[in-house]
């Protein structure tokens, strides 16, 4: 009878403590408001940087600056920079803010899952968003806990790792310190983040179309883009898979309600699985905020006590800014390109192909 119960999610009065209420319920909601005010924050970096650019190319006085934390939109620098520095031990003087953000997210991914992800990435809160619209509307009388079964999600999935795996290849096997610092020199790299300005300014019909495409398969797909398609999320999930700290479900306690899969926004079957390891897991706690059974899902450390899932967020976004302070005091965050050559690599972005 009680196993009939839990298959069928009849007879959860006996079993659910209705005087319990889940401590964790308002981290959800944190983290979208969070995570909201991260895209306004970027939104406002976007505007700042296109106004920088355009009075260093007007030839005028240039009354604004240049915000460092764009370079977090250039990954594939940063990972030319990490193996340039852990190679050689020089730190890339041109997108220092990249190197710092890269390596930032990483360490954090290994103390706190992907925080970067679920916390910060703006695109994350788009997508988030996204997602929202399309449990209201097309997907608003679903019965299933997942839109896509195991294998099209895994299918899909595996597409990240190809693209990972093609810059790892290109850049941590293919180039050496010369080439990278050739690199790192070259007027490309001075104007990448002026170009990838221009990619959202200028958008060319094609690159319009593909953005329109991915926006409607987030609606349909919760995540889409951070799923499947993310090399940087990619890279986050294998080093968080490592990570100490992962969600473990009591398999005794549990009453198969699946209200964890149902919340969770990267559809991991939660209510399956004896621990969430997982590099798809993103760390936002939401599965163990919904759960109605007490000490049902709980975060927990490799042969030691249960983590508060507050931890996580508190650990990662600490480590994070904790990176960004230190590379602030030690001189790591801003670049020190004179203006008249950030002039001259901007004017010739448009033209300037990848090396």
């Amino acid at each position: 009878m009680v196993q009939a119960s839990r298959t069928s999610g009849e007879g959860l009065d006996t079993m659910t403590d209705h005087r319990w209420r889940n401590p964790y319920r308002i981290l959800p909601t944190l983290r979208a408001v969070v995570q909201e005010i991260y895209v306004l924050f970027f939104a406002l970096v976007g505007l700042e940087f296109h106004s920088f650019y355009s009075q260093l190319l007007s030839g005028g006085a240039v009354t604004g600056s240049r915000p460092p934390v764009v370079e977090a939109f250039l990954p594939i620098s940063a990972l030319m920079s990490l193996k340039y520095f852990l190679v050689t031990g020089n730190f890339d003087d041109v997108h220092p803010a990249g190197l710092v953000i890269l390596v930032a997210a990483i360490i954090s991914a290994f103390l706190a899952r992907k925080v970067l992800c679920s916390w910060v990435c703006p695109v994350g809160g788009i997508s988030r968003f996204l997602a929202w619209v399309g449990e209201r509307t097309i997907w608003r009388r679903r019965k299933a806990e997942v839109l896509l079964p195991s294998w099209a999600d895994q299918a899909l999935c595996s597409i990240k790792y190809l693209l990972l795996a093609l810059f790892l290849w290109a850049v941590v096997v293919m180039m050496d310190a010369m080439a990278i610092m050739k690199f790192q020199k070259g007027a490309y790299n001075y104007a990448a983040d002026a170009k990838m300005l221009l990619f959202f300014t200028e958008m060319s019909g094609t690159t319009a179309a593909t953005l329109a495409v991915l926006v409607a398969l987030s609606i349909v797909v919760k995540n889409f883009w951070c799923r499947h398609l993310c090399p940087y999320g990619a890279l986050l999930g294998l080093v968080s898979w490592l990570s100490p700290q992962r969600v473990v479900r009591d398999a005794e306690a549990c009453i198969d309600c699946r209200t964890c899969t149902r919340a969770c926004p990267v559809e991991i079957r939660v209510h399956e699985k004896p621990s969430v390891w997982t590099p798809e897991c993103i760390g936002c706690m939401t599965c163990v905020s919904s759960c109605p059974v007490r000490d049902c899902l709980t975060v927990a450390r490799r042969g030691k006590a249960s983590w508060s899932p507050w931890w996580i967020p508190v650990v990662g976004l600490g480590t994070i800014f904790l990176f960004w302070g230190a590379a602030r005091i030690t001189g790591h965050w801003h670049n020190d390109v004179p203006l008249p050559q950030l002039a001259e690599a901007y004017r010739q972005a448009k033209g300037l192909l990848h090396p």
